[in-house]
Formats: structure tokens, sequence, C-alpha cells
């Protein structure tokens, strides 16, 4: 099949690079122009607009993007509305908000363009491990899309299905998301408790390293986590500031609309919100009021 891929990110070209070397016809481009070259490098050809992209896929095209979401992925959808032809495959592959994806699915339809939304998990791990795909769409517009889907999955058969229509591939991916959230606020506060004993002195790496084997929490996740503590003294020089790319507020806020209780993806939300507090109000707050009903000592910075 040929196939667009638009935004050659760390992501992308990734799966660009491994898109071409299961014999399929790519065309990528991105706005950086070394993203470009590298793709080409790896057998691809390479467009420098996204209007040079369009007209060098014969029709019916199938165009994938892996952009951020939000205005990266709005203007460029907005964009190839005017370029893509009936009959055209639109891809979104990044992490774009599942109620977004139904608005861009109805509005390609408009112009007999098929949609398609394709939640991606894997990461810089992906071109060796495979990726993880949601798959949301059309069932015929899915099993079109599916050459590609099987190369860049762990296995033909394994790591990727369609999940529902139009937004379900993005809905599960969010809801995959806000679940890393807690796995990763649960393994972090772990390790805390182990190294605040000190007087064991425990090893947290080699902590991590047994539970690796034949333990209940055994994971990929802890497998990255314990490379992460074979360097302990380069956690040092890591600020506590921990960023969220927005999957997890979405899923918080759709756990309150369906009336589903989320406490630990809600608290492991909230912590991430609260390290990027550099002077917080809410404990100063607390403190002054400890104070002021009951002469509690305050402590000065």
């Amino acid at each position: 099949m040929e196939l667009g891929m638009i935004g050659l990110g760390r992501m992308g070209g990734n799966m660009t690079i491994r898109l071409v070397r299961g014999g399929h016809h790519v065309v990528g481009q991105a706005r950086r122009p070394e993203l470009v070259a590298a793709a080409v490098s790896a057998g691809a050809r390479g467009a420098a607009t996204v209007g040079e992209l369009v007209r060098m896929l014969a029709p019916p095209r199938v165009v994938w993007l892996m952009l951020p979401a939000g205005d990266p992925t709005e203007s460029t959808l907005t964009e190839l509305g005017g370029l893509l032809a009936p009959g055209d495959l639109l891809v979104d592959g990044g992490n774009s908000y599942y109620k977004d994806s139904i608005r861009h699915a109805e509005a390609a339809a408009t112009k007999g363009i098929h949609f398609v939304d394709v939640g991606t998990s894997g990461g810089i791990w992906g071109l060796k491990e495979g990726y993880s795909m949601m798959v949301g769409g059309d069932p015929a517009d899915v099993d079109r899309l599916s050459p590609a889907l099987r190369t860049l999955a762990p296995s033909p058969e394994e790591g990727w299905g369609r999940v529902g229509g139009h937004g379900a591939g993005h809905f599960v991916k969010m809801v995959h998301n806000g679940i890393e959230y807690g796995l990763m606020q649960a393994y972090a506060e772990g390790f805390a408790i182990l190294d605040a004993k000190k007087e064991y002195g425990i090893d947290l790496a080699e902590a991590a390293r047994i539970w690796q084997k034949g333990s209940v929490i055994r994971s990929w996740l802890l497998d990255l986590t314990a490379d992460a503590l074979k360097d302990r003294a380069a956690l040092d020089h890591i600020a506590p500031y921990v960023q969220d790319s927005g999957e997890g507020r979405w899923t918080v806020l759709e756990s309150l609309d369906l009336n589903v209780a989320a406490p630990v993806i809600t608290l492991a939300l909230e912590r991430r919100i609260r390290s990027r507090e550099a002077d917080p109000l809410v404990e100063k707050l607390l403190s002054a009021m400890r104070q002021e009903f009951g002469g509690h000592a305050i402590k000065s910075e």
C-alpha cells in the first residue's frame, strides 16, 4: 500500500522506517528537513510540504498524521481537507481528544474522505518492540489500513485491533494513559518508601531486579524503572517536576461525566500538578491556620 506520513517525529520517523522495511511505499513530510532526510535514507520518499506529499501519492490515498494534539493536528487536518479527494483515508495516530476525533471524522465525511483514529503506544521503543495500536473507525476503513497496522504491531495479529467507531481508538488510548499515570505513581511511591527505611540501606536497583522475575508486580514499566535506578546519581540531577500531556486530565474528566470513581488516576494526576508548584500556597495556609486556631509553631523558610 502507499502511505503518506505527516509529522516524522521520534515516533513517526520510526514508524516510517518500519513501514519501509515491511515493503510498503511511504512518502514522509515534516517541518524539520532532517527528519525527512532520515526517512529518505531508510527508503521512503520525502516531501517538502503537505501539498507535495498529497501529489506524490496515487489515489485513493492514505495519509497518516503523527502530530501533537491540538493546533498542529487541527491545522493539518484542515489543510488536508482542501487537498484530498473523495475516497481518500485520513489517519490520526497522535494523542488527540476522542471528541475531537469524532468531530474530525464528521468533517471529513462531508467531503467523502474517510477517517480512522489510532491511539498509538510504544514511544521510542516502538521500532524495536512494535506499537500497541487502538483503532477507531468503520470496519472497512480499518481493514484497508490493516497492512500498515500489521507491519507496525508487535506481530501481525497481536497488539492492535479495532475497538469501536470513530473516536473509540483515542478514547481507549486516553484511558490507557490514565492507567499509566496510576502505575507510575505506585512504583515511584513504593521505591520512595524503600529508600526512606535508612537503617536497611536498601539497594533500590537490586529490589527492582528481584521484582522483575516471578513477582506479581513485574511489568515492562518496572523494567524501565529498574534501568533508571541503575544510575542513582543521575536521579539527583532530575528536578522533581512532572509534566502531563493531557490524557490523564481527560480520563479524570470522563470518569466524572460517567460517575465512575477513579481515585488512583485522579490522585496521580494531582501529584503531577503539585510537583510543578515552585512556591505552594496550600501548605503555607495550612500551617498558618494551625497557628491561628491552636497556637501551633510554624517553620520559617
